[in-house]
């Protein structure tokens, strides 16, 4: 499956339209983490709980996204974008969507 955050791919033409796909997750933090978390903020640097966290729910996102594509018989997934918003205090979403389309080779 060919995703892509622009809205061609070269040597390739849209032959279908699918529609909005889209996977998403919501996480909440985990108190132990947010414990380490804090003295990170006193020392500085990277918070690597968080960056899994986040790693961890873009991945689950990105999957779901494809799984729902290829139920539609897409190959391809056109205009990818990403975004994140609050639900609560300690817990957020990620949201990914696209296009899903059925791509082939351009005849030269």
């Amino acid at each position: 499956m060919i995703v892509t955050t622009s809205s061609s791919v070269a040597g390739k033409k849209v032959v279908k339209t699918f529609g909005i796909v889209r996977g998403n997750t919501v996480r909440a933090r985990h108190i132990g983490k947010d414990i380490l978390a804090g003295f990170k903020t006193i020392v500085g640097g990277e918070i690597e709980e968080y960056t899994k966290l986040m790693a961890e729910s873009r991945d689950q996102s990105v999957d779901r996204m494809l799984a729902d594509a290829e139920q539609l018989g897409a190959n391809a997934i056109l205009d990818t974008r990403f975004s994140t918003s609050f639900i609560m205090q300690s817990a957020a979403e990620i949201l990914v969507y696209g296009t899903a389309v059925l791509l082939e080779d351009e005849v030269k």
